[in-house]
């Protein structure tokens, strides 16, 4: 199966992973600025943008090794969300494939367990999953408000990535299955004492989704990680404070 991809600058290689339900669209600015001084590769997930959906519902394994099949032989990763999860996932089963990576309102795990305080309830996630069976565009859009929620001027900004996830379409209903189903059972804990590479972690202060407690638990349990938070942001701080996400992003990638 292809994966849409669009390649822009030169330099280091550097790949940009989006989150559930969207696409590389959500990326524009980012890549407007990194593209000064990077190769940067982005890519539409499987089933969702302009990617055609598998045929079955791809499993993270499966997602990874597609993205790796359209990915320059070694870069450094940049993921949102379930993005950052999928990167996280490449990083610790393909090393060789990544010079460092930036996890932006990313976890190892996504739901609350009982060891695990930093997540959101299984629930959630599972009622969302029943929802997309019935109003698909309105399952969406909550999910889109919930990303959002906390965040300065939410209102404006969720206006904005409605836009973005219709833009090529609607996202394939067995990718969104698929896409919730990583989310809810993945939990990458374990790897990350073994993962050795330089990580930035970037979190929103009001991100309920991926909150900072968290973030903080991977800055203790990663060999190399550096924790920026950004104040007045939810689970989008590249789109609601590009400034402040951008300069934390470069600065990192430039050391």
């Amino acid at each position: 199966m292809t994966l849409y991809c669009e390649t822009s600058g030169r330099g280091a290689d550097v790949v940009l992973l989006h989150g559930w339900g969207l696409n590389s669209a959500v990326w524009q600015d980012t890549v407007r600025e990194l593209a000064w001084d990077f190769r940067v590769t982005t890519m539409d997930l499987p089933g969702h943008g302009r990617s055609h959906a598998a045929p079955e519902r791809c499993t993270l394994e499966q997602v990874a090794e597609r993205v790796l099949q359209h990915a320059p032989p070694q870069a450094h990763w940049i993921g949102w969300s379930l993005g950052g999860t999928v990167a996280l996932h490449i990083t610790a089963h393909y090393p060789q494939r990544v010079r460092k990576l930036a996890l932006v309102a990313s976890t190892p795990k996504f739901v609350n367990a009982q060891d695990w305080p930093h997540g959101i309830e299984p629930e959630v996630l599972g009622q969302f999953a029943q929802q997309l069976h019935g109003d698909y565009r309105k399952t969406i859009q909550r999910f889109l408000a919930l990303q959002l929620r906390g965040s300065e001027q939410a209102s404006v900004w969720l206006r904005r990535l409605r836009d973005m996830v219709f833009r090529y379409g609607e996202p394939q209903a067995t990718a969104l299955h698929a896409g919730l189903d990583i989310l809810r059972n993945t939990d990458l804990r374990p790897r990350l004492t073994s993962v050795g590479h330089p990580i930035l972690l970037i979190a929103g202060a009001r991100d309920t989704l991926a909150p900072v407690s968290a973030h903080e638990y991977m800055a203790v349990n990663l060999a190399q990680a550096e924790l920026r938070v950004i104040p007045g942001a939810a689970h989008a701080p590249f789109l609601t404070h590009p400034q402040e996400f951008q300069r934390a992003l470069r600065t990192f990638l430039h050391e």
